[in-house]
């Protein structure tokens, strides 16, 4: 399977048409329908029912391009960033997150070390699932991470970066939003967003909450589906501070209550680069300078 038979297959998809599929990839009809015969005979199955207007993509073939597309979107991102860093970075410091907002001080640290160390390249990676699965098999350099799920990590350098605390997310106009410190009794009566993958420290503070029978409370699968929950007036969440993109659209307050999440960076135990370790400790040394900052 070549990368010319892949787009001809997905042109084809979009198009129905083998002459219009044929021009829009500047080759003749019959080469595009060899190569398009081609593939179907490597793959083993029927790609696309022809008919007398065209082709159309039979309930396989709809599984298939579909994998492709994706597979073309990854190769062409790989090719991209492969022609970004021989134009002129000699190394690359790829670090994983759940969020973007999980480490808000790393635009400022990529500003302030590529400077220092011209030629290295920092390239983020925002995973939401599975991160740390995949920084275990080499996929990233350095992955952020809480603590509690660094326990028992063969192969892996933990550096502590801060401690996060739990907050208290409403609307602005809400009552609540008025407040500077969200006590347990500020909440009985109250709709609370639950779930969505939260860190077991966070579920245990929200299962104390739900065990009073003074609050109700609300499944939500995921962060950004709890922010919308609460900008449509369903309800509040607690979550933790790295949470926060500090752009203001929501309300947060600080909770009451004494449990932080430590956030670290883990990175491979074998890898000495001194501009990786020269990274990690620019951005210790943000976070330490930090001290009036709501993480």
């Amino acid at each position: 399977m070549t990368t010319k038979q892949i787009d001809f297959c997905i042109e084809l998809a979009r198009t129905e048409n083998f002459s219009r599929g044929a021009e829009n990839m500047f080759v003749s009809q019959p080469t595009f329908s060899y190569q398009i015969k081609l593939l179907e005979e490597e793959v083993g199955f029927e790609i696309f029912a022809r008919n007398g207007k065209g082709a159309s993509l039979t309930p396989a073939g709809e599984q298939f391009v579909a994998f492709l597309t994706n597979m073309r979107k990854e190769l062409n991102r790989a090719i991209e960033q492969g022609q970004n860093f021989s134009a002129k970075y000699k190394e690359n410091i790829t670090i994983s997150m759940m969020v973007r907002q999980a480490i808000c001080f790393l635009p400022e640290a990529i500003r302030e070390f590529e400077k220092e160390a011209a030629g290295t390249q920092i390239t983020p990676r925002f995973q939401y699932d599975n991160s740390m699965d995949r920084f275990l098999k080499n996929e990233s350099d350095v992955v952020f991470a809480l603590e509690e799920q660094t326990k028992q990590l063969a192969g892996t350098a933990v550096h502590k970066l801060f401690q996060s605390h739990i907050y208290l997310i409403c609307d602005k106009n809400d009552p609540l939003a008025a407040k500077n410190l969200i006590t347990d009794e500020d909440i009985y009566g109250r709709t609370l967003m639950v779930g969505g993958g939260s860190p077991a420290l966070l579920r245990s503070v929200q299962q104390k909450l739900i065990s009073t029978g003074k609050i109700e409370y609300f499944n939500s699968p995921d962060h950004d589906t709890t922010l919308t929950n609460i900008a449509s007036g369903k309800g509040i969440c607690l979550a933790p501070g790295f949470l926060n993109d500090h752009s203001g659209q929501f309300a947060w307050i600080p909770y009451d209550c004494d449990d932080t999440f430590s956030c670290v960076l883990c990175s491979h135990k074998a890898d000495h680069r001194p501009n990786l370790v020269a990274f990690i400790k620019l951005l210790q040394k943000l976070y330490s300078e930090a001290v009036a900052f709501p993480l």
